[in-house]
């Protein structure tokens, strides 16, 4: 069966405008959402920024990051599987995600049944 990555992405200032009771049922509710049939595997990312490999002069080279322009950050990701991308995306929109205004990208992971090979 295909399977897909679900990327959330967040902007910070939507989490901390939570009380603490309100940031528990937001978890319990990820939580909850994670142990559903179609869900394979889920994680929360570090608050930290990371790192990046860039290839310069074909070099591979390390550094902090990434950064970008916007307050906008990858916090975490699902992986499902779903029959195809409608499937997937009707999963996705039963997310709690979007209550607390974060966005998510699906995308399909290579190799999976289905998947393009092009």
């Amino acid at each position: 069966m295909p399977q897909y990555m679900l990327l959330l992405y967040d902007n910070s200032a939507n989490l901390r405008k939570l009380s603490p009771d309100e940031m528990q049922k937001a978890m319990e509710k990820y939580m909850a959402w994670s142990k559903k049939p179609f869900v394979v595997a889920s994680n929360r990312l570090a608050p930290d920024a990371g790192r990046v490999i860039r290839s310069e002069g074909g070099q591979p080279r390390a550094a902090d990051g990434p950064y970008s322009e916007t307050k906008e950050v990858l916090g975490g990701y699902y992986s499902i599987e779903a029959e195809s991308y409608d499937e997937a995306v009707a999963h996705a929109l039963n997310h709690p995600h979007s209550e607390f205004g974060g966005n998510m990208e699906i995308r399909q992971i290579w190799g999976t049944a289905n998947a393009q090979t092009a």
